[in-house]
């Protein structure tokens, strides 16, 4: 028999719409897509920063530092890298309830698990961004010298050279960070975003 059978959610005393109106604005979750070295983490922090000055909550979850703690026992199959994504999508959860905008920037390369995710995040607002930048751009760049690793073979599934990436099939927006620069895609979320009433 499984545990969850003896489990009942309790509802806090504070809800999300008190919160919100604490806030001043709405929480959510704002999900970057993309190869490593695509631009996700950036395009997180910048935009954590530029809501952050504007008085809004924010909370930014990256691929690395999410795997330094809360799923460091997970490795890069398929099947953990779809646990990885469930875990982020129900911490996503949890703060954009509390009534943080929630900023993920994970490679996410499984159209199934976004749409998971999507699923998981169905009571929130919830914006997935593409960050489109070609392979060959993105091992130029190698901040981390992943694709380098990857392509001796010191790297096993690695995505996009042993590993497949699934281009979004519903993405809400697409950025490609070949020609457009940080500050104007940042300012296109804020827009975005607002358009939302989100913010």
């Amino acid at each position: 028999m499984s545990s969850e059978n003896h489990l009942r959610w309790h509802s806090a005393s504070v809800n999300k719409y008190e919160r919100e109106l604490l806030n001043g604005h709405k929480g959510g979750v704002i999900w970057f897509t993309g190869l490593s070295g695509a631009g996700k983490s950036t395009l997180a922090n910048a935009l954590a920063r530029s809501l952050h000055d504007r008085g809004v909550r924010t909370y930014v979850l990256d691929g690395d530092n999410v795997r330094l703690g809360l799923n460091r026992d997970l490795g890069f199959s398929q099947q953990d890298r779809t646990e990885n994504i469930r875990r982020i999508a129900e911490v996503s959860r949890l703060f954009a309830d509390a009534g943080f905008i929630v900023i993920n920037a994970f490679i996410s390369p499984y159209q199934s698990d976004r749409t998971m995710a999507r699923q998981i995040l169905s009571e929130h607002p919830y914006i997935e961004i593409y960050v489109c930048c070609s392979l060959a751009e993105c091992e130029r760049r190698d901040p981390k010298g992943l694709y380098a690793k990857a392509r001796s073979g010191q790297i096993p599934h690695f995505t996009g050279i042993s590993a497949p990436y699934e281009e979004p099939q519903d993405a809400e927006m697409t950025i490609m960070t070949e020609v457009e620069t940080v500050p104007e895609a940042v300012g296109r979320i804020a827009t975005e975003l607002k358009a939302r009433q989100i913010i």
